[in-house]
């Protein structure tokens, strides 16, 4: 070589296997009994010296005795005992090496504990917001106990309560399973406790309730209360009473609302109940509403599994076995049903009010009951699959000029003319699309199974495009908040001068809200849809649009002296105040967000079903196949 290199030759044969076992013979040739070695030691005195010591103590270590020998042993146990301590001290000398771990280079080092430091630092982001949502639920329960406690709603403004839902302490009963699941003790005794003191009472001598908003909210909050205070346990997890208060009080209340499908002359039952008398009648009009009638199912189903008494399930289920006969618009129906004749009426579909939730339950029924495992509910799976291909095909438009993608209606039928108006409500339709994908998996999970049908992807894809809009309706607007109701720019369809009042917006000119339909009533579907797909995409940027929503209702709709209020009109600043804290405020909106900040092994997508009104059932297992 012309250039000495910066190590030496005899280096470069040298073995770099670190851990590859190397017999003693060449460890012990290559050093001592090589000529190299052996030349290089003997012509120096000190190696000789060196040599001769080595001898010695290899000599002393085989032949000393033991020293820890048993006296009461005989002398030939002794020498035994000497020889065995002498060979474990020859192994001792001549053990192998351990085998240690690869270093990290510094690098590598870095790089690892930055990654883990990255983690925590955005777990703790998370826990901070997710801090956040819990505290505003305390303020909004603090304003509704203040003022209202035992009605129906909290009028934050005036500081009054307002029974528009019956008289049965609705919000009580709404925001209970979200104390359970927030942690919050002090809260889950006052609401435990006041059912516990209340309901029974009011149950018995309340007049008329809706069948739909009592099963959903009051029913549906008493069961999940039920189920996560340890109902079904021989232990109960939560302050407040016992589980079985909660299920008493279910079917009390059960027992009377089935009124409403005896006393139909068809399988679809009246839309209202007198509660002290039992009795039913139908809507003023005559008709009931589609998505009304076909969201009792999850509700009425669980009450059986806990009670074991069929009549619950039994007259529940009837109204999903009847409506897989009547005739559909490629899956999509009506919005209204007649209990007399059992048929649908008129001809207007949609997925906003009267018609959105028949369609969630559909999925959400056939999950909660063992899902395709259960193979006589397999019709509800093809009416939703069905009722999917027929929301692509007749409903989902885009806009312009940027081409969102939405959801829109027919009035007047498949053969009359598409209006682009899009509900808040539709929002839901982004988490159930989802949901409907993977079942309550992870994108990741269901890809890694082989889970996802090509028509489980394009599903999951047009869930992300209507989230984005559905993001797109709040920030389209001055505040932040999303109207009630919005039309979308098409080439059939424009009214200039109606925007959200987000001159920054890229979709300003896309959104239309017309005056009548911009105000806020603090509703869910949104922030629901966004904490479906961040459980099952893991993308980041679901928690980041619900943190933005959860800012603008924490700036303009936060009462100070307690709760919080609807708004009138979210395109001006400051937006006038409507007076009213829907109870699906704490019993959805605030659950749905700490539940997009928490940590996903935190109430799992698949192993609970959410009712429409966000209180969690668990998933039916025992119908499922081992």
């Amino acid at each position: 070589m012309s250039k000495s290199l910066p190590y030496s030759m005899k280096d470069v044969g040298y073995d770099n296997a670190k851990f590859r076992h190397r017999p003693f013979s060449k460890v012990l040739n290559p050093t001592i009994f090589s000529y190299n070695v052996k030349h290089e030691c003997f012509k120096c005195s000190t190696g000789k010296f060196l040599v001769i010591v080595l001898l010695i103590g290899l000599g002393y270590l085989i032949l000393t005795p033991a020293e820890h020998t048993d006296a009461s042993y005989g002398g030939d146990n002794n020498v035994t005992n000497a020889t065995l301590s002498a060979n474990s001290r020859l192994k001792k000398i001549f053990r192998r090496a351990p085998r240690l771990p690869p270093r990290l280079t510094p690098d590598e080092m870095f790089n690892s504990n930055n990654s883990t430091h990255r983690i925590d630092i955005e777990a703790l982001k998370w826990m901070g917001k997710q801090q956040k949502v819990r505290e505003a639920f305390i303020h909004a329960w603090s304003g509704y106990k203040k003022f209202a406690m035992g009605f129906d709603e909290l009028m934050a403004v005036s500081k009054r309560g307002i029974d528009d839902l019956g008289g049965l302490g609705a919000t009580v009963v709404d925001a209970l399973d979200t104390a359970m699941i927030m942690g919050i003790e002090d809260i889950v005794s006052e609401a435990g406790t006041w059912i516990e003191t209340h309901l029974a009472e009011r149950i018995n001598n309340k007049g008329q309730v809706n069948l739909f908003e009592t099963t959903i909210r009051v029913l549906g909050g008493l069961l999940s209360a039920y189920h996560l205070s340890g109902g079904g346990s021989l232990v109960s997890n939560q302050t407040g009473p016992r589980p079985n208060v909660y299920l008493e009080n279910a079917r009390l209340l059960a027992d009377r609302l089935l009124s409403a499908f005896t006393s139909s002359p068809t399988a679809i039952p009246f839309s209202d109940v007198v509660l002290y008398d039992k009795l039913a009648h139908p809507a003023p009009g005559g008709l009931s509403s589609t998505s009304e009638v076909s969201t009792l199912q999850l509700e009425f189903n669980y009450l059986t599994e806990v009670t074991g008494d069929l009549k619950y399930s039994l007259e529940a289920m009837k109204v999903l076995e009847h409506m897989k006969t009547l005739p559909k618009v490629e899956g999509l129906v009506p919005i209204y049903i007649s209990p007399h004749t059992g048929e649908f009426s008129g001809q207007n579909i949609r997925l906003g009010s009267r018609g959105d939730s028949y369609y969630e339950y559909l999925l959400k029924v056939w999950l909660q009951q063992g899902a395709f495992k259960n193979s006589s509910l397999t019709y509800l799976r093809n009416m939703y699959d069905e009722a999917m291909k027929g929301v692509k095909h007749l409903l989902v438009r885009k806009s312009i000029p940027n081409g969102l993608i939405f959801v829109g209606e027919l009035p007047y039928g498949a053969s009359g003319e598409f209006s682009p108006k899009m509900d808040h409500l539709v929002c839901f339709l982004p988490g159930t699309l989802a949901l409907g994908a993977t079942k309550g998996l992870t994108k990741s999970e269901a890809t890694k199974e082989n889970l996802l049908s090509f028509e489980d992807l394009e599903n999951l894809r047009l869930a992300e495009d209507l989230a984005k809009t559905c993001f797109e309706m709040y920030s389209v607007t001055s505040t932040g908040l999303a109207p009630e109701i919005a039309y979308f720019h098409i080439e059939d369809f424009f009214e200039g001068g109606f925007d959200g009042g987000n001159k920054s917006s890229e979709y300003s000119n896309d959104i239309v809200i017309k005056p009548a339909d911009r105000h806020n009533l603090l509703r869910p579907e949104t922030v629901e849809s966004l904490f479906v797909l961040y459980r099952i995409t893991e993308d980041p940027k679901y928690r980041e649009w619900g943190w933005k929503i959860f800012q603008a209702f924490e700036k303009y709709t936060r009462v100070d002296s307690g709760g919080y209020t609807s708004l009138d009109d979210v395109t001006t600043i400051p937006p006038q105040r409507r007076d009213k804290m829907e109870t699906f405020f704490l019993g959805e909106t605030l659950k749905y967000l700490y539940l997009l900040f928490a940590n996903s092994n935190l109430m799992p997508l698949n192993k609970f079903v959410f009712n429409t009104e966000a209180h969690p059932i668990p998933i039916n297992f025992s119908n499922t196949r081992q």
